[in-house]
């Protein structure tokens, strides 16, 4: 069993908040992009509203010493201004230094204590580090689903000395029960969607969804290993030949349910002013430099009709290089047909960087069910693989 937010008693408790605040810096100190802070709003709000207290833990990004650049002040500053209320930076994550903060504030006032990855022991798990973090609280929340996969000590360690006073936060709670849907009785048809560049990344997950889904729609660079491994020719396109033996097996065992691109555009080099063509998949050039760069206006219309019978959608990955325009086309009619399906009634899970692009690109971000923060996270959970910090929750 593990905690929610709301079954936890945080009134006039210090509610040590881990949180996922690893977001860009520009170089003048200010939050380029605040999406992951912005995630965080409703937990910090909802344990402020029920009296306790929060003391926010992050990191961000991969310091190798103690460096300004690498510093949450611009992230305190910023939630400050987002919250409208007053956040006390803390110099250290542990220590006199935070111990100062965290007495500094009064009720309705928040801290954030310095980058834990200013200390190596955060990335090692560190017993007592853990213990020197857990001091400082009296109530344990777990808000950063994009870290779950990481056995660290604000995330494992720390959790044993809140045995019975943990929870997970709102953001949390809204991931795990949307992805749990997918090995747990999902509204049927399910169609997944998996594309993205390379099959090493997603061979397991897709693996996993094979299993789990009625449909699964194959694009992008992982395609091509599909394609290879049915012995059609793909030019010059990324192919990853350790894996065709194995994309062979499972399309001997899910062909019935497992869909490849029919038609393809391909290029002679990825740019914005690349000559494309659309070719059907016997139809790939032999001799030149041409190479797959998305999928085709037939591929196009089959996946979609696809997406719009389905109740329960979950994609990850794109289905050509859209950074590009000449190959967008496809990762775009892909997210409106998601978007059109999720209108009509379906339950839409998207995860991974480049879809949630994607969908922001396409416009259609707000008519998606779920766009999951995990990242990798997000995989491997897709994966069945035992997260460490969910693990780390349970009662």
């Amino acid at each position: 069993m593990i905690r929610r937010l709301s079954e936890l008693d945080v009134e006039g408790r210090r509610v040590l908040t881990r949180v996922d605040f690893n977001v860009p810096i520009t170089p003048e100190g200010t939050v380029r992009d605040d999406t992951r802070i912005r995630a965080a709003l409703p937990t910090l709000r909802r344990i402020l509203d029920r009296g306790g207290r929060p003391i926010l833990m992050s990191h961000l990004g991969r310091p190798k010493s103690r460096t300004p650049m690498f510093s949450l002040r611009p992230v305190a500053e910023h939630l400050q201004s987002l919250l409208g209320a007053t956040v006390h930076f803390a110099d250290d994550c542990i220590g006199d230094a935070a111990r100062a903060a965290i007495e500094q504030a009064k009720d309705g006032e928040l801290v954030l204590l310095e980058n834990l990855r200013f200390h190596p022991e955060e990335e090692q798990n560190d017993a007592d580090f853990a213990a020197a973090l857990a001091s400082l609280g009296d109530a344990y929340v777990n808000d950063a689903f994009g870290t779950v996969h990481r056995a660290h000590a604000s995330i494992s360690a720390i959790t044993a000395h809140f045995v019975g006073r943990r929870a997970v936060g709102l953001l949390m709670e809204r991931e795990l029960d949307y992805l749990s849907k997918v090995f747990h009785d999902p509204p049927r048809p399910f169609v997944a969607i998996v594309g993205g560049a390379k099959i090493s990344d997603k061979i397991k997950v897709l693996e996993r969804l094979l299993e789990q889904a009625d449909v699964v729609l194959i694009g992008g660079g992982l395609a091509n290993t599909f394609l290879a491994a049915q012995r059609h020719n793909i030019g010059e396109s990324i192919v990853d030949e350790r894996y065709i033996s194995h994309a062979k097996a499972l399309y001997d065992r899910y062909g019935f349910k497992l869909y490849l691109p029919v038609d393809l555009v391909i290029a002679d080099e990825l740019s914005e002013r690349a000559l494309t063509s659309v070719v059907g998949i016997q139809e790939v050039p032999l001799d030149g430099e041409w190479k797959i760069f998305d999928i085709g206006p037939e591929t196009i219309a089959t996946f979609t009709d696809c997406i719009l019978t389905a109740a329960f959608i979950v994609w990850n990955g794109p289905m050509g290089a859209f950074e590009f325009k000449p190959f967008r086309n496809g990762t775009l009619a892909i997210a409106t047909a998601v978007a059109d399906a999720t209108d009509s009634g379906a339950t839409s899970i998207i995860g991974g960087g480049d879809s949630i692009a994607a969908v922001a690109l396409a416009g259609v971000s707000d008519r998606i069910s779920h766009i999951s923060t995990g990242g990798g996270a997000t995989l491997e959970f897709l994966e069945g693989k035992p997260l460490p910090g969910i693990v780390a929750l349970e009662e």
